[in-house]
């Protein structure tokens, strides 16, 4: 969240600066297209394979390292809504997967397209905005949603990271608890959509950096809360290692990151579903989600008394 807020601010200020210069013009041209194009997000995006196949993403993947694991078989002739979890500080395993390809993500799933959900309010910048979509990146809201997952030439993989921002701030090394237990508008998505589930789970995604104790009900949570509440953003104080030494800095510790993506949870076409079925799904859900968790925890250095938790 810190990196993309730098980026967002960057693009603020170079977009404003030039009204200042003799290249103005330019600016002025950019915003009549964002205006001409405003709507762009929520259609889909729009996804440039020379950037999300950039060589500079293989040094990112490297880094951690970042890797993709498949348990199941996707048909590309169907769309698929994914549970993203955990959330993590930085999403990297979310971003580095399936918004760039130095994974491996069209070898693994050919024929299927990945779209990652993101805030809206990123799309509001300029420049960045494009930026952001170009990796495939699309508004978080119904109508983006409904326009992917009402594909009919299929092929399509939306991905929510379930537990948003607010999830973010119990992002720590060993954390396993997972704000899902209320999150149910994405089962009612697939529901309305026929769109099959896949849950995913990205092991190593929580022990990026450390952060500054804030457990429910402190004061640093409740302040941490009103300001999401207000700003639509999480704001977690945390801290990884510095760029010469490991005890302290902003850059995210070298710890793996595997994302394992589970097998697709059919689901039936229920344009107006109702509160049972919502819930119902859900429960299978979770149980598909635990029975991923439990069967690759073993191999990613998870401890065997150690379960998902929900709140």
């Amino acid at each position: 969240m810190f990196s993309l807020s730098v980026r967002a601010q960057i693009c603020v200020v170079i977009f404003v600066g030039l009204l200042f210069t003799r290249f103005w013009l330019f600016s002025v041209l950019y915003a009549t297209w964002w205006y001409l194009d405003r709507e762009k997000p929520r259609q889909g995006g729009r996804s440039f394979q020379a950037i999300r196949r950039c060589f500079l993403w293989k040094y990112m993947r490297d880094y951690f390292p970042v890797s993709l694991v498949k348990t199941a078989e996707l048909d590309p002739s169907r769309n698929y809504l994914a549970g993203f979890h955990p959330h993590g500080v930085l999403a990297a395993g979310a971003f580095v997967n399936l918004c760039t390809e130095s994974t491996g993500f069209p070898s693994l799933f050919p024929g299927i397209r990945p779209h990652l959900m993101m805030l809206t309010l990123w799309f509001r910048v300029p420049f960045f905005r494009d930026y952001i979509m170009s990796g495939g990146l699309v508004t978080s809201d119904k109508e983006s949603a409904a326009h992917i997952l009402n594909r009919k030439e299929g092929g399509n993989l939306l991905a929510i990271i379930i537990g948003g921002a607010q999830e973010a701030l119990n992002a720590r090394p060993g954390a396993y608890t997972l704000l899902l237990r209320n999150r149910k508008g994405f089962v009612r998505l697939a529901l309305m959509h026929g769109a099959a589930l896949v849950p995913i789970f990205s092991f190593g995604e929580n022990e990026l950096f450390d952060q500054v104790e804030n457990s429910p009900g402190s004061w640093l949570r409740r302040i941490q809360d009103r300001l999401q509440k207000i700003m639509g953003i999480s704001l977690p104080l945390f801290h990884g290692r510095g760029v010469f030494q490991y005890s302290f800095g902003l850059i995210p510790y070298r710890q793996p990151i595997t994302t394992v993506v589970g097998k697709p949870i059919e689901v039936k076409k229920t344009l107006h579903p109702s509160q049972e079925e919502v819930d119902k799904l859900h429960r299978h859900y979770i149980k598909e989600l635990c029975d991923l968790f439990e069967a690759h925890k073993l191999k990613y250095n998870v401890p065997v008394d150690q379960h998902l938790e929900f709140c």
